[in-house]
């Protein structure tokens, strides 16, 4: 278990280190719902780790860029809590870079389905709503983006 406190720690760490808001991880932590521990297995034979449902495609890719094996990567993924954390800020980053916009990449860090990815991305808004994050949508959106000075 990990407490407030240090959640918050990891939360924000890694929302710094790879430039995403921490609204948006807390809301994808909530509509993942994973837990310290957790792999959850998927009809694609992949599975997902962990509170931020790492998908394990992504583990032959870590294990070489941390210099270890796939299991030891996949063991980091599912039982420390800031890596998790910090492994799915690292793929918003990405996805957001792919995508060209905070909203593409919440709905890629799911899927690149489009229809798959757009409901996942209001799942992720309506958590953030309910939790109080962000009032509208376009909260999320940088004030030039919103036509603001």
């Amino acid at each position: 278990m990990i407490s407030p406190q240090a959640l918050a720690v990891c939360i924000f760490t890694a929302a710094q280190t790879y430039v995403v808001p921490p609204s948006v991880i807390l809301g994808i932590l909530n509509v993942e719902g994973g837990r310290i521990g957790q792999i959850v297995y998927n009809t694609n034979d992949t599975y997902d780790i962990g509170p931020m449902q790492i998908n394990s495609i992504w583990l032959p890719r870590l294990a070489r860029y941390w210099g270890v094996s796939q299991y030891k990567a996949m063991e980091e993924i599912r039982d420390n809590p800031c890596i998790n954390i910090g492994v799915g800020a690292w793929i918003l980053r990405r996805k957001v870079n792919e995508t060209g916009s905070l909203y593409g990449g919440i709905a890629n860090y799911h899927s690149a389905s489009p229809w798959l990815g757009h409901n996942y991305q209001e799942k992720v808004i309506t958590a953030m709503q309910r939790y109080r994050l962000v009032r509208t949508p376009d909260d999320l959106l940088s004030p030039a983006q919103r036509g603001e000075p």
